[in-house]
């Protein structure tokens, strides 16, 4: 188990590309270790939830093309966050249209995953019964749950920098003259 979160740590910590640029070398990794993690998941699943092997290959169809779309979803609602962020820059006038237009995006965006949400899950019922839905969408949430949680400390630990020596101490921790 803790091996899986390391992996799950390696995949949210990896920097998203920028806007434009072309894709790090270790995007392939990334992938890599992204599939590993979607795959212990899916075992973790189809064990708790006693999938039969006909459940658990249409479960992994329904996570392959429904994480596919969700993950183009996401994608576009950063590119919308960080364009609405640069026109909301403090002291520079915003463009209202911009304004307007990515604040309808980010709507129409959360829309998108609703809808999501509700195909993937209505394809679900026609092989899970309720309760094993039910399980299935206790355990995606609790692993978002934790994907957020260390993406917020990496976000935590970026913004508060390097560490820094106090006054007297060396590297190493130790006091200067000893």
């Amino acid at each position: 188990m803790k091996r899986f979160w390391l992996l799950a740590l390696a995949v949210v910590t990896a920097p998203p590309p920028a806007l434009g640029a072309q894709q790090p070398s270790d995007t392939g990794e990334a992938g890599q270790l992204r599939a590993q993690i979607e795959k212990r998941f899916s075992d973790r699943v189809q064990q708790e939830l006693k999938l039969t092997s006909d459940q658990a290959a249409q479960l992994r169809a329904s996570q392959e093309r429904f994480g596919a779309l969700r993950r183009d979803v996401i994608r576009q609602q950063s590119e919308r966050r960080r364009a609405l962020d640069d026109q909301m820059q403090p002291g520079v006038a915003a463009n209202a249209d911009s304004v307007r237009k990515l604040m309808d995006g980010m709507r129409a965006g959360r829309e998108q995953m609703l809808k999501i949400e509700r195909d993937e899950d209505r394809e679900m019922g026609g092989y899970l019964n309720p309760v094993q839905r039910a399980r299935y969408q206790q355990m995606r949430e609790r692993l978002m749950q934790r994907v957020n949680e260390m993406r917020a400390e990496r976000r935590e630990r970026r913004e508060m920098g390097p560490p820094r020596m106090r006054p007297g101490l060396r590297a190493g921790g130790r006091r200067r003259g000893m």
